[in-house]
């Protein structure tokens, strides 16, 4: 089978310490994948590896079929955001969007209909002409996350893209990635809210660059045989459980 992202072994170290440490991933096309842990615990170096960004100390990658070296095909097919959000705040949300629509080499016949779902589907078509820097944070999330999908990639990449937002306007924000899924799009998130991670269809939690375990939230929960266990006990259980098998 295919997988949208594949690692085996997958290791980053920067010089004597590790922050990945033989990271093993298969995540399925349309998936919402959630990878949580501390901080520290090797998910921004994941993502910066899975995006080209930084180059592995060894393992193998696979995204969307290609390996990770051919990174002019995966590039057009991957979309990124986290959560400084990209965008430039003296830039109107019309010129913010055709820079992306640029970087992201949208060609110039499918741009008006491109532009015109990204207003739609961050709720500013009233507020094109304005600076980004006048729009509350629901509405320059929703932005970012528009730019980050003008070209229509098959993988998207959040970096706790949410961090800071209300819950509101997080729950606005995941309304939009359960569509995005359900059209096939393949979304890896990396989030501190709990309640975010059980939206997922899977979830990987890592501690100190090691894969702790990798499941549904429903199995998960089923670990500890608590049916109202939350995802933080979960995850303190695994890390305690690490200590002692070390030990």
């Amino acid at each position: 089978m295919t997988y949208a992202v594949f690692t085996e072994n997958l290791t980053k170290k920067f010089g004597d310490f590790t922050a990945v440490d033989n990271l093993s991933l298969t995540i399925e096309y349309g998936c919402i994948y959630g990878l949580l842990g501390s901080n520290g615990s090797g998910k921004s170096t994941t993502i910066r590896m899975l995006c080209g960004v930084l180059p592995k100390s060894a393992g193998t990658i696979k995204i969307l079929g290609h390996d990770i070296h051919d990174l002019a095909e995966i590039k057009t097919q991957i979309g990124y955001m986290s959560q400084k959000f990209s965008l430039y705040p003296d830039l109107t949300v019309l010129e913010n969007i055709k820079f992306y629509a640029g970087l992201y080499g949208v060609k110039k016949n499918i741009l008006p209909e491109r532009i015109d779902e990204v207003l739609e589907m961050a709720g500013v078509t009233a507020k094109q002409n304005l600076p980004v820097k006048n729009l509350t944070g629901g509405w320059r999330q929703r932005l970012a996350l528009g730019c980050a999908i003008i070209h229509k990639p098959q993988l998207l990449f959040l970096d706790e893209a949410t961090s800071g937002a209300d819950p509101r306007a997080r729950r606005k924000f995941w309304q939009i990635i359960q569509n995005l899924a359900q059209s096939g799009v393949t979304v890896i998130v990396t989030t501190h809210f709990m309640e975010e991670a059980q939206l997922c269809y899977r979830i990987g939690f890592l501690h100190q660059g090691k894969m702790l375990i990798d499941d549904t939230p429903a199995n998960l929960k089923r670990l500890l045989l608590k049916p109202d266990v939350s995802l933080n006990e979960i995850f303190a259980y695994l890390v305690r459980q690490k200590a002692v098998n070390i030990a």
